[in-house]
């Protein structure tokens, strides 16, 4: 226990190290006064120094905007604008994945996995799956785009949900392997889709003076949608079965396919002051 409770310790020391090296934003850096260093990172950022002063002169205007409070519920582009992040927010949670990260020991096990060390390496090997696919999101999202990325993450997550229930469904000796790759589909495809880009989208969608009003709300929403999930799962399985538990988050995952493709802007390679959602 000690080693697995000590083990925690290591992502944690990278992550510290990570932030210690990683720089501040050009916006922060334009807030405190440091100007020099502001435009430093833009240029750096943008490689070219027309791009980076018509983004200087952006972030200066966007500074100036006062932000708003609760009048923002008002206004109709902050309310359409609420109803794609507070959607985002919330189908992130009830397409399951954290059914997986909290339950994936219980979840190896009812596949079949006979020991607790057995059940707790599987759920390892599909944690290291989450880790290293998350990298494609920072790799892709400005390049591919925010919506292709949501498109094959969602896709992805609900062919391995099916074959997931399937598996469940006409349960035999190939369970177990099924079971683990079909996980490790659904995590790998949720780590470069839903998992970081909801949370780009929904810290772009707003308008500017009511962002961190819309961020708030989105959030709240994301964590209220993880609780309600992570406190029926096991409920779920026992009324319905594993199948049919996880047959309901597969047509999650097309809902959210549907309502990505309906609502949710493309935000890619755009100025995030000039990002405007219209109802």
């Amino acid at each position: 226990m000690a080693l697995v409770l000590g083990l925690a310790l290591v992502p944690s020391l990278a992550l510290i190290g990570g932030m210690l090296v990683m720089p501040e934003s050009p916006r922060y850096l334009f807030k405190v006064g440091k100007r020099a260093s502001a435009r430093t990172e833009l240029e750096r950022i943008y490689r070219d120094a027309a791009s980076a002063s018509a983004e200087e002169a952006t972030i200066e205007t966007g500074l100036q905007v006062k932000e708003a409070g609760f009048e923002s519920f008002r206004l109709p582009d902050f309310r359409y604008a609420l109803f794609i992040g507070v959607g985002l927010a919330v189908l992130q949670q009830v397409t399951g994945i954290n059914t997986v990260i909290y339950y994936g020991p219980h979840i190896f096990d009812m596949a079949g996995y006979g020991t607790a060390s057995a059940a707790i390496l599987a759920t390892a090997a599909v944690g290291v799956v989450n880790v290293v696919m998350t990298l494609v999101a920072i790799f892709f999202s400005d390049g591919l785009g925010r919506k292709p990325l949501l498109y094959i993450g969602c896709g992805g997550m609900a062919v391995a949900l099916v074959s997931l229930a399937a598996a469940f469904a006409f349960s035999g000796s190939g369970l177990g392997p099924i079971a683990l790759v079909s996980l490790m589909l659904y995590v790998g495809c949720f780590a470069f889709s839903l998992g970081p880009i909801v949370w780009v989208l929904i810290a772009e969608i707003y308008p500017l003076r009511s962002r961190g009003l819309g961020m708030s709300v989105a959030t709240l929403a994301n964590w209220g949608a993880n609780f309600v999930v992570s406190q029926f799962f096991l409920t779920m399985v026992e009324k319905f079965g594993p199948s049919a538990t996880f047959s309901i988050y597969a047509v999650l995952c097309i809902v959210t396919l549907v309502f990505v493709a309906r609502y949710v802007p493309e935000t890619k390679r755009q100025l995030l002051e000039r990002i405007s959602v219209r109802a």
